[in-house]
């Protein structure tokens, strides 16, 4: 039986068993110094050749960097150790000698990086970025168990967009034609009307051919969906969800942003509320600071990263042009040049992670809009059908996990956020 480095403090000066990676080493002559990682933590492991067989210092002399290793020895305190603890080795078995690590401390391109991210991922680093998104993930799926939402799966083989027809990836569905879903959203609507307040949590694809630092073609979307909720009770739940998922990475994920050298200041300011501006209102800020904007455009990752930096804490924008959206989002009554929809920026230039609105729920404003942007009706009729039958009020949002954790850890591009990249001109490993 072997313990956890995350548990060894629990077994100061007894004798136990460890396994994990060689992730660095140093010999004295006489004493081996070795780094072992678990992926739990970290120790120091010393092995005097006084202390132990001519079998066991053998075994270390063929050590190299990543090699699989089991250890037994007594455990003690260390102040001058990196992880406050040191072994002693008593025992050392080799499970598997390492080749020679590419990876070495020179430092490396992205490029080269990304060739070996199945063994980037092994860093320090990396690790705790992705430590982080399970933490963000476990944040979500809580909170929404709190606020009773209901966890739901949608589809990920489609007939048709939810969002545009240029940025499908299509593929051949025995006679037919299929694509690779960009959003739940349509099929979670539907879900509304049995399970009241439902989520789904999957991968989604875009078939952008951008190379911009916030642009993954497959990511991880968090789609929910409300019943009887209308426009400004939508982003109150975006607002307590982002505070939640800020609460809980602090909470949880101390050692983790300290490796990331993340400054939490910034994240401790995640309280409500937010502010709320409107397209209009963003249209005149990006217009006082030089950007050649007009009404009617949309926002871009320079504009979001403009604005966004102008406050503290994620900001709404709300109320855009209905032709620069969706085709459902529900026109504003008061003007229905403008949809009741929000996009939410992270600070810190981070830009959009959450995009929401209200959807239309009457049965012809809806066929006009699919009319107007000149969508084929016949894929949508099912969607039709969801205003023929107990229509109500409902709105939505769905968050992108990569856009989210890239703020919250602070990374300056998405491609570390998710295990495996895929972008535009990557698809290996």
């Amino acid at each position: 039986m072997y313990i956890l480095l995350k548990n060894i403090k629990k077994h100061l000066n007894k004798t136990v068993t460890l396994k994990g990676w060689i992730f660095n080493y140093r010999s004295s002559g006489s004493i081996y110094f070795l780094q072992l990682r678990d992926s739990t933590g970290e120790i120091q492991a010393i092995v005097s050749k006084k202390e132990v067989n001519q079998k066991t210092w053998e075994a270390c002399e063929k050590i190299s960097l990543e090699s699989s290793i089991e250890f037994k020895g007594k455990v003690y305190n260390e102040k001058r150790s990196p992880s406050g603890t040191e072994m002693l080795v008593e025992d050392l078995k080799i499970i598997q000698i390492a080749e020679e690590y590419p990876i070495g401390k020179k430092a490396h391109g992205t490029d080269f990086l990304m060739d070996h991210r199945h063994l980037w991922v092994r860093s320090k680093r990396q690790a705790a970025i992705l430590k982080i998104r399970d933490e963000i993930i476990w944040a979500i799926r809580s909170f929404f168990k709190k606020e009773n939402f209901i966890l739901t799966d949608s589809p990920i083989l489609t007939p048709t967009s939810c969002e545009g027809t240029s940025t499908l990836f299509a593929t051949n569905y025995f006679d037919k034609k299929a694509y690779l879903s960009q959003s739940g959203q349509l099929y979670l609507e539907a879900m509304i009307y049995s399970l009241g307040k439902v989520y789904d949590f999957g991968p989604t694809f875009r078939a952008e051919k951008s190379k911009t630092r916030r642009h993954l073609t497959e990511f991880w979307m968090m789609d929910a969906e409300a019943a009887f909720v209308e426009h400004k009770e939508n982003m109150k739940i975006q607002e307590k969800l982002l505070c939640y998922i800020a609460e809980q990475v602090l909470k949880n994920c101390q050692r983790e942003l300290e490796i990331l050298e993340r400054d939490i200041k910034p994240l401790e300011k995640i309280k409500p509320p937010f502010p709320v501006i409107t397209y209009e209102q963003t249209i005149k800020k990006l217009q006082q600071k030089g950007v050649k904007i007009k009404w009617g455009d949309d926002f871009g990752g320079d504009e979001e990263t403009i604005i966004s930096k102008m406050f503290d804490k994620p900001v709404f924008i709300e109320k855009y042009p209905g032709k620069i959206k969706a085709f459902y989002m529900k026109p504003d009554t008061k003007n229905p040049d403008l949809v009741l929809n929000n996009d939410c920026l992270a600070p810190e230039g981070y830009g959009e992670i959450i995009g929401g609105s209200q959807r239309i729920d009457d049965l012809k404003t809806l066929e006009e809009k699919i009319k107007e942007f000149k969508l084929p009706k016949e894929p949508f009729e099912w969607y039709i059908d969801l205003r023929r039958y107990g229509s109500v009020p409902h709105s939505g949002f769905g968050l992108g996990i990569e856009r989210t954790v890239a703020w919250i850890c602070g990374l300056k591009h998405i491609r570390e956020t998710i295990p495996f990249p895929r972008l535009i001109n990557r698809l290996n490993p």
